[in-house]
């Protein structure tokens, strides 16, 4: 980015990585004088969609003392809870998510409380170069900011519809594309019944939420790999690191041994496996980083599944109250894909493929998506990203995990090379680290960025 007296900075998208790195620009001396736009759609700025809902039941997956937007401030978040309500009666472990969307939504209103932010309450659809090297950001309401920088910090992007190519069912009231939608499970009535696509956290999720409602029919769901979330384990000593025995390893079965050891050496000290693989995080983007494109598709195709269950932990409490459901009959988890909605009446009909390939039938009220985020760059239809893709100006990754970057973030496009007007964090920067969702990675993401801007 050229120096200004005055630069202007754009972020598209106001959830946790568009706040952070707002926060993170007006910490940087050398920006004091920038004018900063964010562009949230949402009706307040900050929390973003894994924030937004108001539901208790929705807790975070992660202990409220690794949550602070400050990698430098630690203790940020968790210092902010104990000023809430909630924390009445003690500081909880795991706090909900609707208290970290006011944790956001409290910090960013600082700073749009100054003359340095501007909260524009739209979507941005195109962003074209200018001939003088800056981005004209056009917005859906006819507003047009010049920026010197255009920061893209989509998130994530609604997962695509589970089965194709006839899709009528999209339509279908029986039919729930976005579990998140305000509103949306409460009008599931409580003895309908219900069939869920996913068994990740969004699954975990939305059962607990048709539970609180007062549902009580049995509960189908539908995963692949057959998996509930691991739970959190209580708070143990951190084990060493040993990143220097896996620098050296460039395919996967060349880690998973090294990972295989160290898992006996813990069993030998009586820890389990949960601190053996949190040591690894800090490295995990130089672990990536040293596949070749080849040995990342193996790791997709064979492993990330066992990693998302094992990574990407439940709440004790809310792996307890699954496996209760599942004791009691109520949730009923079946191995296999689905491959056909059809509308029938009122109702929809579900045809699964199990692992022996046979395909059987489930007729269903509702039928609730808990997939997975669609990370495909080249099928996004968003207005400003099909601008961008159409100019060259972004490249979606090989592997379909999100955008092709330089080492700070900004955009290569289709000739290769690094914008330096263009830049990403957040999910897009999968390619890159493949753990890109998380808040201590998105919060080093936005520092990082910040001071990059600022030099």
């Amino acid at each position: 980015m050229p120096k200004l007296a005055r630069p202007v900075i754009t972020v598209v998208g106001g959830g946790f990585a568009g706040t952070a790195l707002v926060l993170q620009l007006r910490r940087q001396p050398a920006l004091a004088a920038a004018e900063i736009h964010i562009i949230e759609p949402r009706e307040v700025p900050g929390p973003g969609l894994a924030y937004t809902a108001r539901r208790p039941e929705y807790l975070l997956n992660v202990r409220s003392g690794g949550l602070s937007l400050y990698p430098e401030e630690p203790n940020h978040f968790a210092d902010w809870l104990k000023t809430q309500p909630e924390s009445a009666a003690g500081v909880p472990e795991f706090a909900s998510r609707a208290a970290y969307g006011r944790y956001l939504r409290d910090e960013l209103a600082k700073e749009l409380a100054t003359a340095a932010v501007h909260w524009h309450h739209t979507r941005a659809v195109a962003a074209p170069l200018l001939p003088d090297g800056r981005r004209a950001v056009h917005l859906a309401d006819g507003t047009t900011i010049r920026s010197d920088a255009v920061v893209l910090a989509l998130g994530n992007f609604p997962p695509p519809p589970p089965t194709g190519p006839d899709q009528c069912y999209l339509h279908h009231p029986g039919y729930h594309a976005d579990p998140w939608a305000v509103g949306n499970l409460r009008r599931i009535g409580p003895d309908e019944d219900v069939l869920l696509i996913g068994s990740g956290l969004t699954a975990v999720d939305v059962l607990l939420a048709l539970r609180q409602d007062g549902h009580r029919a049995p509960i189908t769901v539908v995963a692949r790999h057959g998996r509930w979330p691991s739970a959190h384990g209580p708070v143990t000593a951190a084990y060493p690191t040993f990143y220097p025995e896996l620098a050296p390893e460039t395919t996967v079965t060349g880690v998973v041994a090294v990972y295989k050891r160290h898992l006996k050496a813990a069993a030998a000290q009586g820890l389990d496996w949960r601190p053996v693989l949190d040591s690894l995080r800090p490295d995990l983007g130089r672990i990536w980083a040293a596949w070749p494109l080849a040995e990342q598709r193996r790791f997709l195709q064979h492993l990330a599944s066992f990693w998302a269950v094992a990574r990407h932990r439940s709440p004790p409490r809310n792996a307890e109250a699954v496996a209760a459901l599942t004791a009691a009959g109520l949730v009923q988890l079946h191995i296999g894909t689905v491959r056909e909605i059809l509308p029938h009446g009122q109702q929809l009909r579900v045809g699964m493929r199990t692992h022996g390939l046979n395909t059987c039938w489930r007729t269903a009220d509702h039928v609730i998506s808990c997939a997975g985020p669609l990370l495909n760059y080249a099928r996004i239809t968003d207005p400003l990203v099909v601008s961008l893709r159409t100019a060259g100006d972004l490249t979606p990754d090989p592997l379909h995990l999100g955008l092709l970057t330089d080492a700070h973030g900004a955009l290569l496009g289709a000739d290769g090379g690094a914008s330096p007007s263009l830049f990403t964090l957040g999910p897009s920067r999968r390619p890159a680290y493949f753990e890109s969702t998380a808040v201590p990675e998105l919060r080093q993401q936005a520092a990082a960025l910040a001071a990059h801007m600022a030099q």
